[in-house]
């Protein structure tokens, strides 16, 4: 009999790996013993991952024998009730182990279309899951797809005290002996990125599967060190003619926007959730690579022009990086979303479907990256170490100025648009009424005077108004692109914490080889693996930074050229207002 517990309270998951509860509901545990609070176990509809340890009480059988033994070496034998060992709870299913980056959701309700309970293998001829050359070959799959295995080369915690897997013969060599007792331990934390992402899974040999050619990511040795292989094919997208569009008989009204990839031309309507959409899948399939953070929702307001024309903007700026990555550029998903008829529902939904889908995510998307080989395919990993330090300093440093310079933008922009506009047109209205008493004198040689002094009111009235208007032409900007980089330093510390704890098992490894616990080809293994993702970080690292430079060399000469065109403006006027007094 499984141990058990019963559900004191009702609990509604809200993160991956974790599963809902309904009171009074029976459970089976994995593990009497928590981990930081939560248990594991399965509910009543099947469904396993964790759950509050406080929100269950646990059953027990009633007594029958003498204590067993103490389970575990810190918890006392006495007082412990017989209880048969639990049965075997089945494997994690792969999204738990899988990383995964919650959607940022949407202000647009999903339609039933998106939420039909087919899947792409229903449909025929859809690419799915799963590989239905493989499967009628009886092995090794079609052309251009390769088996890719880490299992054989790592003892792991999970596999027995032998370091084999359960009912496997041991490695050769290992014999059981005291090289082979060793391993390197997983962490206590199974939130922590580093085992959300599926890195701890990869570096501890635990991924396998099929890589296709078209899969591939390919990190490359620059003149910068390493690189993503660039885009054979570059494109641009632009984001046209925002419309408000209605459906239902008008009762369900939303934004959509004209998409116009450049290596096509053929024009696609989006929605903003379907931008939603995709950046989920992204962030769920790319644990080492920043994808940019779409626009902040908004719940009101949101067909109010000024509104669409800002998210507008910050979708533009959004596509412009998407497209400027190496990677991110010729996902499937991605050119999925680009390509895709607006009218094909069908065709749209298998291909939603297939990204939903995809295996080469978690452990199994580090198997799709290839790093060099040859002289410098090793990387030193005290200066990889020493340059993510640097990088994380940087991006520290980065977002603090950046969130300064933000607020002070900010600050700027509203004290233009009503402060100076307010004071501008106070010293006009000042002019004005001096204007209007020299008025009063109907001597015929002081109307000149009087008209000049009522044309530079007038100056002072529009030069306020200039003011007021400016902040779009050059702060906005600024700050959409603040806005789009803060989300980038936002995603580094979860790209580092993977190549950190990857670093950590190096140093573990390396430690039991030195100690004599662990042969040196698992430690090799390992060192492998934490290389791989030290090629991809610091690729992802360059990539960032070569953006960067272009992305604000140009903000920054755009934003100088409108407050030249500004001050120039403000000079027309006064010129114009000085040349009135000429003919006084």
């Amino acid at each position: 009999m499984a141990l058990r517990a019963r559900a004191l309270y009702d609990f509604r998951s809200e993160n991956p790996g974790e599963i809902s509860l309904r009171e009074h509901e029976v459970l089976s545990l994995c593990s009497e013993q928590d981990i930081e609070g939560w248990l594991e176990g399965v509910n009543s509809r099947g469904d396993r991952g964790l759950f509050p340890a406080s929100y269950v009480q646990v059953l027990r059988a009633p007594a029958a024998e003498p204590p067993p033994p103490a389970r575990y070496a810190n918890l006392p034998a006495a007082g412990f009730e017989p209880c048969p060992p639990p049965e075997p709870c089945p494997p994690l299913p792969a999204p738990f182990a899988a990383a995964f980056q919650p959607s940022q959701g949407s202000d647009d309700d999903w339609d039933d279309d998106w939420d039909d309970s087919s899947t792409v293998a229903d449909e025929p001829g859809a690419l799915g899951s799963s590989y239905p050359e493989y499967e009628a070959a009886g092995g090794g799959g079609g052309p251009g797809r390769y088996r890719l295995s880490t299992r054989s080369e790592l003892s792991l915690g999970s596999r027995g005290a032998g370091g084999h897997q359960p009912g496997h013969p041991h490695p050769p060599g290992g014999g059981g002996g005291a090289k082979s007792s060793a391993t390197v331990s997983r962490n206590l934390n199974r939130f922590s990125t580093f085992v959300k992402s599926g890195g701890e899974a990869f570096v501890l040999g635990e991924a396998s599967g099929f890589v296709k050619d078209g899969d591939k990511l390919c990190v490359v040795l620059g003149p910068r060190g390493p690189e993503w292989q660039e885009n054979p094919y570059p494109f641009q997208c632009s984001i046209e003619d925002p419309t408000k569009q209605t459906k239902f008989k008008g009762m369900k009204s939303y934004i959509a926007y004209k998409l116009v990839p450049s290596h096509t031309g053929q024009q696609v309507h989006r929605r903003y959730k379907h931008f939603d959409w995709l950046y989920g899948r992204l962030a769920e399939k790319f644990p080492v690579i920043s994808v940019p953070h779409l626009p902040e929702k908004q719940a009101t307001g949101r067909f109010e022009e000024d509104f669409i024309s800002k998210r507008r903007k910050g979708l533009a700026w959004w596509m412009d990086h998407m497209c400027s990555h190496p990677v991110l550029a010729q996902c499937d998903a991605f050119q999925h979303f680009l390509t895709c008829p607006s009218t094909d529902e069908k065709a749209w939904k298998q291909g939603k479907r297939k990204a939903e889908k995809d295996e080469m995510v978690g452990a199994n998307f580090f198997l799709t990256i290839s790093v060099p080989t040859g002289p410098g395919a090793i990387l030193d990993l005290q200066e990889v170490e020493s340059q993510v330090d640097g990088f994380k300093a940087f991006t520290k440093k980065m977002d603090e100025s950046a969130l300064q310079l933000n607020h002070t933008a900010n600050e700027f922009a509203r004290k233009q648009v009503t402060g100076f506009k307010k004071e501008y047109q106070k010293v006009g209205h000042s002019f004005k009424c001096l204007s209007q008493a020299f008025e009063l004198d109907q001597q015929a040689f002081s109307a000149g005077l009087n008209q000049a002094i009522a044309f530079t009111a007038e100056a002072y009235d529009a030069i306020g108004d200039l003011f007021a208007d400016q902040p779009r032409q050059d702060l906005d900007p600024v700050m959409d692109l603040l806005a789009l980089y803060q989300g980038h330093l936002a995603n580094f510390p979860d790209i580092i914490h993977v190549q950190k704890g990857a670093l950590t098992k190096v140093k573990e490894s390396k430690r039991h080889v030195e100690e004599g616990k662990m042969e040196l080809q698992k430690a090799e293994g390992i060192q492998e693996r934490c290389n791989i993702i030290s090629f991809a970080t610091l690729a992802e690292i360059n990539h960032f930074h070569k953006i960067r430079v272009r992305d604000f060399k140009s903000q920054m000469q755009h934003f100088l050229q409108q407050q030249i065109l500004f001050f120039q403006k403000v000079t027309q006027k006064l010129e114009e207002a000085l040349h009135k007094y000429d003919s006084v």
